[in-house]
């Protein structure tokens, strides 16, 4: 028996001949050794059979991490990787280049049914979904081929000065010469090409609504900026070191960014969805979920730079109000600069459950929510559904923090009517969802 001051022998390197069970949220397939032992195995597709390197973890540990370094038995979805960056060992970036496109979608779609039916307790038909992820316009692509989507790209810099992106769950830099999911606005910068001594990163910010082009630099301690002479012109925005505030160097401290044909000012590297499409596509689908009616109340949770509230302040006309609710004070500025062409729309900043309570709002028309990573929450999820509104929105990019809330909400008294889930991080495991709800009726 181990004494329990002596460290758990570890078993990175140790190799399992392994079959390849179901897709799990995260990006990797569950399989399980011959003796039982879990192992969450990345590049690899379910229903093959591979050799699968250990990564992380221990003799005791609940779950050991690996990846697949040799293909036994292919399945029909596996292609060759078109990024000579991807596969065991290199950059963590994309989970699934080496997954045929439409097999992507299907298989986050098993990750969304998984989540709704483990954390909420729903079937897809019970959420209004027909189990489908739609890919973005203009993304459909044969196999082997890549949409070059990501309009924001953060390069790591190693000790060297190269620019590349950071390998799985680690710290390591894999330098890389061109990222293909990035978007041709970032290409064309050459960040790959030159050297960054000093920088601890360079991220880059292809605007789709303009041809603004920003630099934000995050030097190491004690480090001086560079020079930035790059291939197209930019705006350079560096990270200080004492604060973490971003300042301005030169240029515009903005991007301008488009969604339901308005232009957005996104200020100081601050956060607008990474796909070319995805604040249209994610606007649309809010709108069709809700359809506003003129005159009506509607709250805009995690507001950002105003995206939603703008949408929802031009459909409620003259008589309708929005407020809109943002922690980040940089994109609160940005959302008043934005919406400041309709009267009846307030932006409050500070967090939505400290805020909410606050304003001594009561009841609500139509409500979107859009929370960080980790979901709402059961206590914000209980507030809002006691404001009685006829429809919310549920923008979200994680479908396990999704399905946790949505489970609150149906204990408040609401069901999800409609369910749409979008690929709009290919490659990856990430995926975004637009759940509708309602009120359940006394008759239901």
């Amino acid at each position: 028996m181990q004494n329990e001051s002596e460290p758990s022998s570890s078993l990175v390197g140790e190799e399992y001949e392994v079959e390849v069970g179901p897709v799990a949220h995260g990006g990797h397939c569950i399989a399980r050794t011959e003796q039982g032992r879990v192992l969450f195995v990345r590049h690899a597709l379910p229903g093959e059979r591979v050799v699968a390197r250990v990564t992380e973890g221990e003799e005791d540990s609940r779950y050991l991490r690996a990846d697949a370094v040799e293909i036994l038995s292919a399945s029909k979805d596996r292609v060759e990787a078109p990024c000579v960056f991807a596969g065991p060992g290199k950059c963590g970036g994309c989970d699934w280049q080496h997954a045929k496109p439409g097999a992507q979608r299907r298989l986050k779609g098993e990750v969304i049914a998984e989540q709704l039916q483990r954390l909420a307790g729903l079937t897809p038909e019970e959420a209004g979904w027909d189990g489908t992820v739609m890919p973005a316009e203009g993304d459909k692509l044969p196999a082997g081929q890549v949409p070059a989507w990501r309009t924001r790209v953060q390069y790591a810099i190693d000790e060297d000065g190269r620019a590349g992106l950071r390998k799985h769950r680690s710290h390591d830099v894999q330098v890389i010469d061109h990222c293909m999911i990035a978007a041709p606005g970032v290409s064309e910068l050459g960040i790959e090409k030159r050297e960054w001594p000093q920088m601890e990163s360079v991220e880059a910010i292809a605007a789709t609504g303009s041809h603004d082009r920003q630099v934000v630099l995050t030097p190491r301690a004690g480090g001086r900026l560079p020079l930035v002479e790059l291939d197209k012109p930019v705006s350079v925005l560096r990270v200080e070191e004492k604060d973490g505030g971003v300042h301005r160097v030169h240029g515009r401290a903005f991007v301008r960014e488009r969604a339901d044909e308005r232009t957005y000012r996104v200020g100081m590297g601050g956060f607008w969805q990474v796909h070319p499409q995805a604040a249209d596509t994610l606007v649309k689908a809010v709108m069709q979920g809700l359809m506003p009616r003129k005159g009506e109340m509607a709250l805009d949770l995690y507001c950002g730079v105003g995206i939603f509230a703008g949408a929802l302040a031009e459909r409620l006309g003259e008589t309708g109000a929005v407020l809109g609710i943002e922690s980040s004070k940089r994109a609160v500025e940005d959302a008043r600069h934005n919406l400041a062409d309709f009267p009846r729309v307030r932006v409050e900043q500070g967090k939505v459950e400290q805020v909410l309570p606050r304003t001594k709002i009561t009841e609500a028309d139509l409500i979107v929510l859009d929370p960080p990573r980790a979901g709402a929450g059961k206590q914000t999820v209980k507030y809002l559904a006691g404001l009685g509104a006829r429809r919310i929105a549920y923008v979200a990019c994680d479908p396990a923090a999704l399905a946790r809330d949505l489970g609150y909400f149906r204990e408040g008294g609401y069901k999800v009517r409609t369910l749409r889930a979008f690929d709009l991080f290919p490659m990856t495991h990430h995926v975004e969802c637009v759940a509708i709800l309602e009120p359940v009726r006394d008759e239901e």
